[in-house]
């Protein structure tokens, strides 16, 4: 082989690998997807394997930081973050490794990842755990809970609290979130079923007309991200997240019944799936 083929071979097998679904196995996978696409202010205590430190994912922190290492020795992992290395899991199992040394060599400040981690552990392999206690905040206030002077970051503070959306937890159903935006309200709902079934029973339950939560609501199409997807209803303001809890159960319950309906579909059913299929917005 010469030279060029050599740096080239090189060049090709140091690339990250990209990897669809790469949330998949983590406790609430659906709602680590939703702190890193949807809500704009969250946070959820992680239980790190073999150790007691306290450790908190973030869907935001200051200046974007992959983590911060806390004057109390905890952690926190944010998920908004500038770097893509093709998978994000890898990412923050890197970050995490890097946080932990960073905190048990008495270290302070931003924990930062600048090039591709190559392999190693990914969050995955480092935290247990079946579900996540998901809070979500009217702004990035806690930011500051654990910092005696917060003069210094009350610019950058003031800043990320305008641009942050009402948004809301839905307590009847997983990774459910209903937002504001001013003029609209929406409900997105991160799903954890392949994408085939899914829009298979989405698309029964529309012919049905079982996807009205709401008076007023509006099934309007769908993300696609992390290789789940999450449909998107819009609703009638002043609808509020309260009004949805009751027939978000009950719509949960009547897609788990039309997933496991594997008779063929109509050609009504038909139509509607292939409608659904072109309303969806990759989110990356």
């Amino acid at each position: 082989m010469g030279k060029k083929n050599r740096v080239k071979g090189k060049a090709r097998t140091s690339l990250p690998a990209f990897v669809k679904r790469p949330f998949e196995g983590l406790p609430s996978e659906c709602d680590v997807i939703a702190l890193r696409e949807l809500v704009p202010a969250g946070t959820a205590p992680l239980t790190l394997a073999g150790s007691d430190r306290e450790v908190v994912l973030c869907s935001l922190l200051p200046m974007a930081a992959p983590a911060m290492v806390r004057e109390s020795g905890a952690i926190w992992l944010g998920l908004q973050v500038q770097h893509h290395f093709g998978d994000p899991a890898r990412d923050l199992g890197a970050v995490l490794e890097k946080a932990i040394a960073q905190a048990e060599a008495g270290e302070v400040g931003i924990v930062g990842l600048t090039d591709p981690p190559g392999e190693g552990a990914r969050l995955q392999d480092l935290v247990t755990g079946d579900s996540l206690d998901v809070t979500v905040h009217e702004g990035f206030d806690f930011w500051l809970s654990d910092v005696e002077d917060s003069d210094a970051m009350a610019g950058a503070l003031d800043q990320a609290n305008e641009a942050a959306i009402p948004t809301s937890r839905l307590s009847s159903v997983e990774a459910a979130y209903w937002t504001s935006i001013g003029t609209k309200e929406h409900l997105r709902w991160v799903m954890p079923q392949p994408e085939d079934a899914l829009l298979a029973a989405l698309a029964r339950l529309h012919v049905a007309g079982k996807d009205v939560l709401v008076p007023g609501a509006r099934f309007v199409g769908m993300f696609r991200t992390h290789g789940v997807l999450a449909p998107v209803w819009d609703l009638e303001v002043g609808t509020g997240a309260e009004a949805l809890e009751e027939p978000a159960a009950a719509f949960a319950k009547d897609l788990e019944a039309a997933l496991a309906n594997t008779s063929d579909l109509t050609p009504e059913e038909r139509s509607a799936r292939n409608g659904l299929a072109n309303r969806q917005v990759t989110l990356r």
